[in-house]
């Protein structure tokens, strides 16, 4: 089965908070943990890993935390991912790190399995962070909420 870590969860979770509030405000990492219903150590550590990537800017002092470095419209679910997992690979022999695949150069499925990992990279990358903070917490598409994409 194919799934993303609880870390890129958690991580989106929290872009999604940002991305909800007022443009450009600052966040306490305690505010958001709470917020997002994480360990305190749980959200600080994707915060910082966040910020390490360019998508959080950090604020020292007193009244410091975190607000977005860019734009949500800007920020894709692919660049979160990645900032907290590395590269996108859904196979092993994908990865740009080394791997243990004894047949790699003979692999007669490793072009498909390269298209398969470019469809979901591009589908991660078509998602802004402002398209999955679009609908009320708890209220997907479909259950509830209203999907405005079919009206477009």
């Amino acid at each position: 089965m194919l799934r993303i870590t609880k870390q890129s969860d958690y991580g989106i979770v929290l872009m999604t908070h940002f991305a909800a509030a007022e443009a450009g405000k600052v966040h306490s990492t305690r505010d958001l943990a709470a917020g997002a219903n994480l360990p305190l150590p749980t959200a600080s550590k994707i915060l910082k890993a966040l910020a390490r990537a360019g998508l959080l800017a950090s604020h020292r002092g007193v009244k410091g935390g975190y607000r977005l470095a860019r734009n949500p419209a800007e920020i894709s679910v692919e660049e979160i991912i990645r900032a907290l997992e590395g590269p996108i690979a859904i196979t092993e022999c994908l990865d740009s790190g080394e791997n243990d695949c004894d047949i790699e150069g003979t692999c007669p499925v490793r072009t498909n399995w390269e298209r398969i990992n470019d469809a979901v990279r591009d589908a991660l990358t078509a998602i802004p962070l402002s398209e999955m903070a679009s609908f009320p917490f708890g209220m997907p598409p479909g259950r509830g909420g209203r999907d405005t994409r079919a009206e477009a």
